[in-house]
């Protein structure tokens, strides 16, 4: 049924109209405050948590939503006003839970691109629908219509949970917000994937070891190594520009570090897997990272 439902929404154009004006300005709004906008930009993303942050805020809104429906339906059953009062409390929790929701859904909506823009602008549609039902439903639960609102509670429950359907979608089929490095293979020795020669100083190069691209980057007489893969959405790193010791990807601008991989600036919020290096018979070695490698180790024998 997702796949179905993303079908159809892949097919409205107006989505993408909407889209092509929505994504600008959120871009824009973020680069007219320099480096403190950079900075509330990769806030918002997570880039400090290492994970996504919208759907670690999601859980307010729903959670909070769904117990004001379990008090009211203990209001209704017993006739306790308290219950009611519970439940108004609850909606409120929810409200302002969906506005840090909201304010981090759009920004990672505003790196995205393809089906997973029309679906997250959909999603993010259904979200602000749920709001206003619920936000409604505060004020006439306030005033003299309670029967009304809490009727309003309960469309607003059926809204937002097929946004959240939706918002499964994105990350179980678009990969929106997942490392897109997981499931890569890299040495655990180290082994040749180009010549010493043809590495070029401050240039980004692309490397393989099997299927795996590797970005390989000579700076300073000293050879860095990361995934090419770019773990937000995929980009490829050895196509985007080199930032003093970091590395810029020409997709959406995530920033890693090229000395252990590490978000400098979002939207992503996975690091690149990092490699050790070394030069053997003129060829370039490279090898995971011990410290990575141990990591791995030690879950593995959990």
């Amino acid at each position: 049924m997702a796949e179905t439902l993303a079908q159809v929404i892949d097919k409205q154009e107006a989505l993408d109209a909407a889209s092509d004006v929505l994504q600008p300005a959120v871009t824009d709004l973020f680069k007219a405050g320099g480096e403190a906008g950079q900075s509330v930009k990769n806030f918002l993303h997570g880039t400090w948590l290492g994970h996504p942050l919208h759907p670690v805020l999601t859980d307010i809104p729903i959670g909070a939503w769904t117990t004001a429906i379990a008090l009211d339906a203990m209001e209704a059953v017993s006739g306790r006003e308290e219950f009611g009062s519970a439940a108004d409390a609850a909606i409120a929790v929810g409200l302002v839970g969906a506005l840090g929701a909201a304010a981090t859904g759009i920004t990672d909506w505003s790196d995205t691109n393809g089906r997973g823009r029309k679906v997250g602008l959909v999603h993010g549609l259904l979200n602000v629908g749920a709001a206003t039902l619920y936000a409604t439903s505060l004020v006439m639960r306030r005033g003299k219509a309670r029967r009304v609102g809490v009727g309003l509670s309960m469309l607003g429950y059926l809204v937002s949970g097929a946004s959240a359907y939706l918002g499964g979608h994105l990350v179980f089929e678009e990969k929106i917000g997942v490392d897109h490095t997981a499931g890569q293979q890299f040495p655990n020795e180290y082994v040749p994937v180009m010549a010493d020669a043809e590495l070029q100083e401050n240039q980004l190069t692309r490397a393989k070891y099997g299927d795996v691209p590797i970005l390989l980057v000579r700076r300073g007489g000293q050879i860095h190594a990361l995934a090419e893969t770019c773990s937000h959405l995929g980009g490829p790193l050895a196509e985007g520009e080199l930032v003093g010791d970091s590395v810029r990807c020409p997709w959406h601008g995530s920033r890693f570090s090229l000395r252990d991989g590490t978000v400098i600036d979002g939207p992503s919020t996975h690091p690149q897997p990092c490699l050790e290096t070394r030069i053997r018979e003129g060829q370039i070695e490279v090898r995971l990272r011990r410290e990575k490698l141990s990591a791995w180790d030690e879950i593995e024998g959990m």
